[in-house]
């Protein structure tokens, strides 16, 4: 099969990397062609053109974006410069983001034109993304569609497209290999993340607090984005007035795999991931993995027999910790202000029972409150050891952070797990069998925009740290 993958760029992230292992995957007996916006790194290996079309809006110069159609047109001459007879499939990823505001226009053309289009999402900009929301687009129809995980699979059913046009494929999962680790690092636990606010840095702190022999926890990256770096210079000053134990940009420091090989355990504390390699990563290199579970996610790796069962859902805080009235209010400013943006109406009464339900029980989950907050709850821990017992009686998942998990024999059964589920073999049948489906099988559908944001946007699990940036500010 002759294969085409278009993406906006190809900068080292999650979407360059997954391009680069379906490439690798499918060479064999296949052919490729990457088509991008931005010139890729040079280690890139794969067949590649740049078309400047393709790439972010130019926000300072907008006049300087060439329109869609000429786009289009220089994206089919680059492919019938590359193969006289055409190709099967053209594999788009991450299209429904507005990064570039022409791209579902240049993908109408080529539909016109007769290709068969895979669409593979990562990201919804429905899913905490309003910056990166066209709301004045439908996204587009009668196209095949690709998933990263069951829970998207159903989403997008329930919005509209058929089963026989949305394709679950998992990620392929590169083991890591820290049998031949040249140079040291030194003991930590482990969060291998870039800052941002959505890896919710601030419980990573508080689990801090319950590391055994007072062990650091270690951070590998600082954020790219202004957005985060903001929120990401906070923690490190506060980390830092507080003489808390905390490696920041551990990864500047030392060697990421003698990181790995040094770690007593890796910890993840993100509250949402689309693949979710945070929770396959760890046992790959023969190391446990702690923090929190996110359930939709991790269902899909339960199924394949990886156990998780013992990460925690919820950190509970009691209410009585934060100013709830503050918190209320913040909570209700941010959730309308959100709905605005994507042009929604907010219904009060379900507000208003979200927010109820959000305080069950007199405790509100760590993860669902805002870095101030997130810091307020902080403050009393470290200067009350009291309540740092107290949030461990009401959290009994924290008693774990006191030892280093003895987790062997489930370090192998995940490994073996992953090793037999998301190797490159799997993943390469997965892939062909998707194009050929795509190759054969027409669709006629589309998604309703409404529904699919209500799928994400729901008052009981609107969480501030995810929706509220300062753009909705």
């Amino acid at each position: 099969m002759k294969i085409v993958y278009v993406h906006m760029h190809l900068k080292p992230g999650g979407v360059t990397t997954v391009i680069s292992r379906q490439v690798a995957a499918i060479t064999k007996g296949n052919q490729v062609l990457v088509i991008t916006g931005d010139d890729p790194p040079a280690d890139f290996s794969a067949p590649h053109i740049r078309i400047d079309g393709l790439g972010y809006d130019d926000l300072d110069f907008p006049e300087n974006d060439p329109p869609p159609n000429e786009t289009a047109e220089a994206v089919i001459s680059a492919i019938y410069d590359h193969w006289p007879d055409g190709c099967d499939v053209i594999h788009v990823h991450n299209p429904l983001l507005a990064k570039n505001s022409r791209l579902l226009s240049i993908l109408d053309r080529l539909k016109q034109k007769g290709f068969h289009l895979f669409l593979q999402i990562h990201d919804f900009p429905e899913d905490g993304r309003p910056w990166s929301y066209d709301i004045t687009r439908d996204h587009p129809s009668d196209c095949h569609y690709g998933v990263i995980n069951n829970r998207d699979c159903g989403i997008l059913i329930k919005s509209g497209l058929k089963p026989e046009g949305v394709h679950t494929l998992f990620n392929m999962v590169a083991p890591i290999d820290i049998r031949d680790v040249q140079g040291e690092a030194i003991p930590t636990v482990l969060y291998p993340v870039r800052g941002i606010r959505r890896k919710n840095i601030g419980e990573a702190l508080l689990l801090s607090l319950y590391f055994p022999d007072d062990t650091p926890l270690a951070i590998t990256l600082p954020p790219n984005s202004p957005m985060d770096w903001f929120v990401y210079k906070e923690w490190k000053e506060y980390a830092e007035k507080n003489e808390l134990n905390v490696i920041f940009e551990a990864s500047a420091i030392y060697d990421f795999r003698a990181l790995v090989a040094d770690a007593s355990y890796l910890v993840t504390t993100s509250i949402t991931e689309g693949f979710g390699f945070a929770f396959l990563d760890p046992w790959t290199a023969g190391k446990a993995l702690m923090g929190r579970k996110l359930p939709d996610i991790c269902s899909d790796f339960a199924a394949k027999g990886i156990g998780l069962e013992h990460l925690y859902e919820k950190i509970l805080v009691p209410a009585e910790w934060i100013d709830c009235v503050a918190f209320e209010k913040r909570w209700k400013r941010c959730l309308r202000d959100t709905f605005v943006h994507y042009g929604a109406a907010m219904d009060e009464s379900a507000a208003s029972d979200g927010f109820t339900n959000l305080c069950q029980n007199g405790g509100i989950d760590f993860s669902m409150l805002d870095e101030h907050f997130q810091r307020t709850v902080m403050d009393r821990l470290i200067g009350k050891p009291s309540d740092v017992k107290r949030l461990k009686e009401i959290n009994p998942a924290l008693k774990r952070f006191r030892r280093t998990p003895a987790f062997s024999g489930m370090i192998s059964r995940n490994r073996n797990a992953i090793a037999r589920h998301y190797n490159q073999d799997a993943y390469r049948d997965r892939l062909i069998g998707i194009y050929k489906k795509v190759t054969t099988i027409r669709v006629r559908h589309a998604i309703d925009k409404s529904i699919l944001l209500r799928q994400f946007l729901q008052p009981e699990n609107f969480s501030l740290m995810k929706w509220c940036d300062d753009e909705l500010e």
